[in-house]
Formats: C-alpha cells, structure tokens, sequence
C-alpha cells in the first residue's frame, strides 16, 4: 500500500505515543491495532491504514497464458467475493454477456469503499471528495464496496457501476488476454450519472474493460478469470 503524507504523519504520530508509553509499535514491522488514537477522525485513518490489501500476482509476462487454464481452488475467490453472483441480477437476452446500461440510483446504495486496481482503497466520500466531475469512471459493484480489480470464476456475472457526466451513446470495450489478445465491442446508451451494466465472465484469461462516451474514456477495470476446482 502507498502512503500519501498525511497518511504517513498519522502512522509517525502514533509511533511516537507508543514510544512514549514505553511500547515498541514498530516490532515485527507493523503497527498492531491493539491502542487507538483517540480523535475519531484519526482512528478511522487508522483502522483503514491497518487493512490487510490482497493482490495477487500471476505470470503475466511469460510467453504462455495457458496457466489460466488450470483450475483453482475457491481460495483464490474468497477476498473477491463480494463482487461476483452464480447467475445474472438483472433480464438479459440469452447469450448476451453485457447488458444495456440501467440508471443506477446511489443514494440507495452508496459503497462505503473503493478499492483501485493496486489495491489502495478510499471512503467513498473521500473518492468522491477528490474524484474529477467530469471524468468518465468504471468499477465492479460488491455487496459493500466498488473495486477496479477483481479474481472471479469462468461463468460467473458481474455488477459495474459506470458513471457518465455526460449521457449518449458509447462504446464498451472489452480486451480478453490469454495466450494472445481478443477485442470485442458494444455499442450502448448511456444514462446521465450513474450506470448499472451486467457483465459475464464466460472464459478465462485476462479481461480489461473499458468505455467511451463523448471521447472521453474511461479507466480501466481488470478480472481476473479461472475455472474453479471441483
């Protein structure tokens, strides 16, 4: 995890309590969560800066992409989820792995996370504190959270959130990489706000996503797609 200066000051500041009580906080090279600022604000930063950031790291630059053929165990799953269901949430036709967008209303339920492709994670208010107006954004909707990465298994749909300042038709791209590279695009309609889109993980490999409305791209969301051992 990156820490930002003020992140960084916080962590030091509770260091230098600890010391002055006589405890060695840094043994074993971590802060334990055992004592607590005692400003809300300040714990809050802390408890966040404690969590545990799982990203794992697969062989992405050797020549062969066939591991993804291997079966995993659900283990691999478990920290993701949150952010993948055994059938679609939503009416699709049959045979159709991404869904028009719906109009998503986020008051009814706003994350109380997001989690960037590296594994760094904002409150939701502090995202939306410092997130660009106009910036075109796409994520994967969990049950609690929204995360830009995700390890999901092959037949498995997801929930993404994309947010359009500005509505119209679009495109939705979608990069698979395995032992090479395949591009498959849909032209979609666009809400104003918020968007919900269903997608389907039907094979495995690498999937990079991706829209553009008013040529504007947005960021890119990245799963990760295995099959499962029985």
């Amino acid at each position: 995890m990156t820490f930002n200066g003020i992140s960084l000051c916080i962590v030091l500041t509770a260091c230098l309590l600890g010391f002055a009580n006589g405890q060695d906080w840094l043994e074993g090279g971590s802060v334990p969560s055992v004592s607590r600022p005692s400003d809300p604000g300040v714990a809050g930063m802390v408890r966040w800066l404690d969590q545990p950031v799982y990203s794992p790291s697969f062989p992405w630059y050797s020549s062969d992409g066939s591991f993804f053929q291997q079966e995993v165990p659900e283990t691999m799953f478990s920290p993701f989820r949150e952010y993948y269901t055994a059938s679609n949430q939503r009416v699709v036709a049959v045979g159709q792995r991404v869904s028009t967008p719906a109009r998503y209303d986020i008051s009814q339920k706003t994350p109380t996370n997001v989690y960037y492709a590296s594994g760094q994670g904002l409150t939701y208010p502090q995202y939306a504190s410092i997130a660009p107006s106009k910036a075109n954004d796409l994520w994967i909707q969990g049950t609690g959270n929204w995360s830009q990465y995700a390890v999901v298994p092959v037949g498995t749909w997801l929930q993404l959130i994309a947010t359009a300042p500005v509505g119209g038709p679009g495109g939705f791209y979608e990069i698979t990489q395995m032992d090479g590279a395949t591009l498959e695009y849909n032209t979609l309609q666009f809400y104003q706000g918020y968007n919900n889109i269903s997608f389907e993980a039907d094979r495995a490999g690498r999937h990079m996503l991706y829209f553009v409305v008013n040529n504007q791209p947005s960021d890119v969301v990245v799963v990760d797609v295995f099959p499962q051992a029985r």
